[in-house]
């Protein structure tokens, strides 16, 4: 019997830790749930968090400090639509904003016409907005960004310089995504995240990013693993996995690693020895 079945190792400096968050509950989550045919409403034109989706923010607030995540993430990325963005800085900002302290505020007061009140940049990790994790692109409004000219003025501290362009060229209103160019997005997104610094990032996304991006992994799994890949998020979830890097197309020298023999000194270990003993059959050409 294979004493390593279902055991693997790896170097740590070729993985990191991601936190996959879906955005909490929008308005257009609640009208489609009663008409498919509302995501096509342009009332829904980006739309922003419910009453209830703020609770679950401030429910995954509380579990993000309570287990210590929030003083491990090094940074938060989030897809530049509003109820992602509202879902990243409820979730993983600072306390409420004080205009006595000489930061910017991740969010304004009442941003969205949330009614919630400013959120503080202070004592939380670096925020950047990227396009790569936004949901299907096109036809449902609910998936149109703004100008990121007026999130800049709702978000100050969030760094949307990643973002080519001023208004959202990327959407169209008669052409949406497929599943395999949304995968393929999410492929290129994770491979991008492997070569950054960061060794522990979350991502706040969508449902239909997340589900087909995760979807080709987990194959060689056991089913129970591979079902954390395959399940669609629900609102507000959060799961953790760890990113590999077997390509070594991010990789680095370890940080933690350290050589050994520093002063150099006698280096012949005690079961090495043992097993070099002529009483074992082995010479020292066999372990030279």
């Amino acid at each position: 019997m294979d004493s390593t079945a279902g055991l693997n190792l790896y170097p740590s400096h070729l993985t990191k830790t991601i936190h996959l968050v879906r955005h909490a509950e929008g308005f257009h989550n609640v009208a489609g749930e009663k008409d498919l045919n509302e995501y096509l409403s342009y009332d829904y034109l980006d739309a922003q968090l419910t009453p209830l989706g703020w609770r679950q923010v401030d429910n995954l607030r509380k579990h993000v400090q309570s287990c210590g995540l929030s003083k491990r993430i090094e940074l938060v990325i989030t897809s530049p639509l509003l109820r992602t963005i509202q879902t990243a800085v409820g979730t993983f900002g600072g306390e409420e904003h004080s205009d006595g302290i000489n930061v910017p505020p991740l969010m304004v007061e009442n941003a969205g016409d949330s009614n919630r009140p400013a959120i503080s940049s202070l004592n939380c990790p670096p925020f950047l907005a990227v396009e790569d994790c936004r949901e299907n692109i096109g036809v449902h409004p609910c998936d149109k960004r703004r100008s990121i000219r007026e999130y800049r003025s709702l978000f100050p501290a969030i760094d949307f310089s990643m973002i080519e362009h001023n208004e959202d060229i990327l959407w169209k209103p008669d052409i949406r995504d497929t599943r395999v160019e949304v995968a393929a997005r999410g492929l290129k997104f994770l491979k991008w995240l492997l070569i950054r610094k960061e060794k522990e990032i979350a991502v706040v996304s969508h449902s239909g990013f997340l589900f087909y991006s995760l979807h080709a992994f987990g194959n060689d799994s056991h089913p129970f693993i591979k079902n954390e890949f395959c399940e669609r998020f629900a609102n507000c979830e959060l799961r953790s996995f760890v990113l590999i890097d077997r390509s070594m197309i991010g990789s680095e020298s370890s940080t933690t690693n350290f050589p050994g023999q520093l002063p150099r000194g006698l280096n012949f270990p005690s079961d090495v020895a043992a097993e070099n003993h002529p009483e074992n059959g082995v010479t020292n050409e066999d372990v030279a």
